[in-house]
């Protein structure tokens, strides 16, 4: 009996852990201890698994409180899964997968694409020069890079010609490199002061231009913003942005929110874009250096104007994020 009573009680104490973090973002409130649990929603679902099956191993079946607890944890997990099932591979596909023989006349050109958080005080520059080097991307998208970063990056200049920078001391710099021209290019301070975001015209060589917009919102956190509106805000203006736009757009950088959050799932509604993730995994970007902390902070989303032809998460190179590396075939016109 002393037995249950602590296997009981310990089980009951997670469970109600479990319950109350799962319920703290159905709040409406912005703080950042609510929107914190937006993010681990992976690791919520495991530990309500982990949760059951220790109930059917240490509590008895012939009690009412037993079923009780398994109950609210089945529940939990439930909702969990409700989240994330959308990035799961058992989920549909948003986006086409590029088939080279079925589908090579119908597009115009391939976009490698690079987004990759350089952590700022990381100075491990040479590993992840070699990684462009082999990869060969036609866009990278750098953010928290400052002037250190800014000079690391000079030899890559020789195959991205076309470059917008905009080197910051404050976790916010962000560098654009691009193999093609870049028309139209702005940068600006959409929400917060010397927090930028790069938006640009990439002319393509069959004559078409793909908008780009490049982002790096502050996330809610004790370091940084104490509330969420600011990312919410600024995310919300690009996806107005995107939605005005009739040719292909590509939105990419840390966003500082995880793919399935209700911030993300309404940008997606408003941007009208497609997020390739869907139906494929989580390419969880951070934390590299945390392998049970982790899920996906940078993203790319695109209109229907394209189809994947890859996805891959690079290997770490001493940031806190791993390089995302998205190849995107664009459809020909009809």
């Amino acid at each position: 009996m002393p037995e249950f009573n602590v296997a009981f009680l310990t089980l009951s104490l997670f469970t109600l852990l479990l319950v109350v973090v799962s319920l703290l973002p159905l709040s409406q409130r912005t703080h950042w201890l609510i929107r914190l649990w937006d993010f681990p929603r992976l690791q919520l679902t495991t530990f309500a698994l982990a949760l059951l099956v220790a109930s059917a191993a240490f509590l008895p079946v012939d009690r009412s409180t037993t079923w009780f607890l398994v109950a609210l944890q089945l529940v939990c997990c439930a909702w969990q899964l409700w989240w994330i099932f959308p990035y799961t591979p058992l989920a549909e596909r948003s986006v086409t997968r590029y088939q080279r023989k079925r589908d090579e006349k119908k597009v115009e050109e391939h976009l490698r694409i690079l987004a990759v958080n350089v952590l700022e005080p990381n100075r491990n520059a040479v590993e992840l020069v070699r990684m462009i080097n082999r990869e060969r991307p036609d866009i990278i998208v750098a953010v928290e890079t400052d002037d250190w970063w800014e000079k690391q990056f000079t030899d890559i200049e020789d195959d991205l010609p076309h470059v917008v920078r905009v080197p910051q001391n404050n976790l916010y710099g962000m560098m654009l490199y691009s193999v093609w021209p870049l028309e139209n290019v702005k940068v600006e301070n959409l929400v917060q002061e010397n927090v930028p975001s790069i938006s640009a015209d990439v002319q393509m060589p069959d004559g078409r231009v793909v908008k780009l917009h490049c982002v790096h919102p502050a996330p809610p956190s004790p370091t940084e913003n104490e509330k969420s509106k600011p990312r919410d805000r600024e995310l919300l203006q690009i996806a107005k942005r995107a939605a005005k736009e009739t040719g292909p757009v590509i939105v990419t950088g840390d966003l500082n929110d995880v793919a399935w959050s209700p911030t993300t799932r309404e940008f997606i509604r408003v941007s009208k874009l497609l997020d390739p993730r869907m139906g494929r995994g989580f390419f969880n970007t951070f934390h590299a250096q945390l392998p049970f902390l982790r899920w996906p902070l940078d993203h790319l989303f695109h209109s229907e104007h394209f189809m994947l032809v890859k996805m891959r998460r690079l290997p770490k190179f001493g940031s806190d994020h791993f390089p995302l590396l998205i190849e995107l075939a664009l459809k020909r016109q009809d």
